[in-house]
């Protein structure tokens, strides 16, 4: 009886196994036949693609899908490129790559036929054809998107024909008048997303004086305070910010915060009332300067124009001890003169109105509160005062009126002939016919004039560059302001030396200009490494030839300030979704200011770009640690990390300084060539 009911429930099991295997395999076929004509579809399209595409990638019959086809990044110079070229009064530009593919001789005359092959791993026909719904990842419908703005854009910019804005007022070096007061009403500046602007930013003098009222505390959820805490993570807060603001430069990247003033009403995690004060330099903050009650140091190192970093003010914690009644009480008896110490309270208080003054020094910016000095907040390098182009208010306040008055009537950004020095010792040479040793790829934004032409006054005039051993060019993308666009392409015309890629630039697309230094370098510079860097960058060309000559140069080479064993960030503005990269750390990466590629790494990059299996992330440095650590795989890489490749700012003996200002460019040159690598943090 045992035996047969053991064999049963053997049977049973056998039974329910099997029963739920072919369960299984209905339910994928079932999905299978639902996913089968979108299947078809992609592959009957992706096949037709690939008869477009030849041995060197070049498209040849997509005609009809012009409008949604993305370029790659050779087909891309081929169609915006190429009338940058025919339009170039410098005929010793660069010429761009396989520029000759394109050019049919019929009857010894030369016509050109643009192409539009597919863009990286969008198939411009799935995207039409199935509404853009299908799983692309959003940094592809980025992509997609910015490359319909901005071929538009460079349309636009060719029939651009002044009427507009006077180009030639421009280039003559006319400045733009701008009123020397500024004035709204709290009423103004809501309507005006609370920002108000001032339209040549600030001069030593400026000052802008805010009427408001801080408003009563509200309860506000922190999840931070559930790890500390075991009762209710609701805290009162009160607390709002007076901002000093630049351009921004790219869509999706955040302004400069020249200026971050923030009074803390209810405290913070000190539970104290505290002003504290920052910037944030291209998305990345420096270091806060928190006042809290307390006196600052009076050391003249210390002092901004004189002035005390952080004013007292009365707090309940500080009780005077009995030693320095004592010695109060000694100076009184031998007579000695004590002046009176007056102790404020915190200067701004719950729906009680206040007059808040920012005062433009020479040292920094200097803080009155009802007309008493508060705080003083020296200059950060990488801002000028005329970056201040723009007064953010936000928070828990409610402000009456802004006055801006000593405002500085012209802008150097407005005439470009201020920065903009259209002399022949600064145009770019042509590219040598033999192999060079390094590419240099200069990420910039289109307005990002000054950035530029500090950099060929300084480090691109370094004996390697001259010799052309060494060869340098930026890469910009398309602004919005078509007006922008004119005088980018007036710039890249004289000089010689800007790659303009036809898309709207985005902060997050970044990663196509990489892949465009890569195949810029590998197609037409032939170097034998291949470097990028951002238009804030200082290079030492000389140093950082040197030190890739330490390197075995029969091996492949990855070299920069490298991150190990980085975590991505799964929440705030940062975040990095699973899908995005699911892996809990990413591979080793260089940071982004300035790292060192092999050519067989970009050659790699560019053939896999090519077809359509090159990997796209939003963070530019990380993407390139993806494409190494890929090709890693099958060929051995040498990593090569130095902190000299400064990511926040300069130290002695750099490779590279980051966030330099177009003055501490030219500081750091002029150093340079009287024989010092010493920085210029002023």
């Amino acid at each position: 009886m045992m035996k047969r009911m053991r064999s049963e429930s053997h049977t049973i099991r056998r039974f329910k196994l099997s029963h739920l295997l072919m369960g299984l395999a209905a339910l994928y076929l079932i999905i299978l036949c639902l996913k089968f004509p979108q299947f078809f579809e992609s592959a009957t399209v992706l096949s037709s693609n690939s008869n477009d595409v030849g041995k060197e990638g070049l498209g040849n019959g997509v005609e009809e899908d012009t409008e949604l086809s993305r370029l790659r990044l050779s087909s891309a110079y081929k169609d915006g490129f190429h009338r940058i070229l025919q339009n170039n009064v410098n005929q010793n530009a660069p010429r761009m790559p396989r520029e000759e593919a394109l050019e049919e001789k019929k009857g010894g005359s030369t016509s050109v036929k643009p192409v539009h092959p597919p863009y990286g791993r969008i198939a411009a026909a799935i995207l039409r054809r199935q509404n853009r719904t299908s799983d692309f990842s959003i940094i592809e419908k980025m992509a997609d998107e910015a490359w319909a703005l901005g071929m538009k854009a460079w349309e636009e910019v060719d029939k651009y024909d002044g009427k507009e804005i006077d180009m030639n007022s421009i280039f003559e070096g006319k400045p733009e008048s701008c009123p020397s007061w500024v004035s709204v009403s709290g009423e103004e500046l809501v309507r005006g997303d609370n920002i108000m602007f001032l339209p040549c930013g600030l001069a030593a003098g400026s000052s802008i004086t805010v009427i408001g009222t801080p408003r009563i505390a509200h309860q506000e959820y922190v999840p931070q305070l559930t790890r500390l805490r075991t009762d209710d993570s609701l805290v009162l807060v009160s607390q709002f910010m007076v901002e000093l603001q630049g351009l921004k430069a790219v869509v999706g990247e955040d302004p400069p915060k020249i200026l971050h003033l923030n009074p803390r009403l209810r405290g913070d995690w000190s539970h104290r009332p505290v002003i504290e004060h920052n910037t944030c330099y291209r998305m990345q903050w420096g270091g806060a300067q928190r006042c809290d009650g307390l006196p600052s140091k009076n050391d003249d190192d210390m002092l901004v124009d004189g002035y005390l970093r952080c004013e007292k003010w009365m707090r309940n914690d500080i009780v005077d001890s009995k030693e320095s009644k004592i010695f109060s009480w000694f100076e009184r008896f031998i007579g000695r003169a004590k002046m009176p110490e007056v102790t404020w309270p915190f200067p701004f208080m719950e729906a009680r109105m206040f007059v808040l003054t920012v005062r433009a020094g020479v040292e920094g910016y200097h803080i009155n509160i009802g007309g008493r000095h508060v705080t003083s907040f020296p200059y950060r390098t990488g801002f000028t005062l005329e970056d201040a182009t723009g007064l953010a208010i936000k928070g828990d306040v409610d402000v009456h009126s802004v006055h801006a008055t000593s405002l500085p009537t012209s802008h150097p950004s407005f005439s470009p002939q201020r920065v903009l020095d259209f002399s022949e010792q600064w145009k770019s040479r042509p590219l040598p016919q033999h192999s060079i040793d390094l590419f240099i790829g200069v990420l910039s934004a289109t307005n990002h004039f000054a950035e530029r032409m500090a950099v060929r006054k300084t480090w691109m005039q370094s004996s390697a560059i001259r010799s052309a051993n060494v060869v340098v060019r930026f890469f910009v993308a398309l602004n919005p302001r078509k007006e922008v666009n004119a005088v980018l392409k007036k710039e890249a015309a004289y000089f010689g030396d800007i790659v303009i890629i036809p898309f709207m630039d985005r902060y997050e697309l970044v990663v196509i200009k990489t892949i465009a230094i890569c195949e810029y370098g590998v197609q037409n510079a032939t170097a034998a490494y291949i470097m990028k860097v951002d238009d804030d960058t200082f290079v030492r060309v000389d140093t950082v030839l040197k030190e890739i000559e330490s390197v075995s140069l029969k091996r492949s080479l990855y070299m920069g300030n490298l991150n190990l064993l980085h975590r991505p960030l799964r929440t705030g503005k940062w975040a990095v979704s699973y899908e995005e990269w699911p892996k809990e750390i990413y591979p080793p990466y260089a940071n982004g200011p300035g790292y060192i590629i092999s050519l067989d790494i970009a050659q790699y990059i560019v053939s896999q770009h090519l077809k359509r299996s090159l990997r796209l992330f939003k963070m530019e440095d990380v993407s390139m640690g993806m494409w190494v650590e890929q090709f890693n795989s099958s060929t051995p890489v040498h990593y090569s990390h130095s902190w000299k490749f400064c990511q926040y700012g300069c130290t002695e003996d750099y490779y590279t300084a980051h966030y330099q200002s177009p003055r501490q460019m030219h500081c750091l040159w002029a150093n340079l060539v009287k024989g010092s690598a010493r920085c210029c943090n002023y």
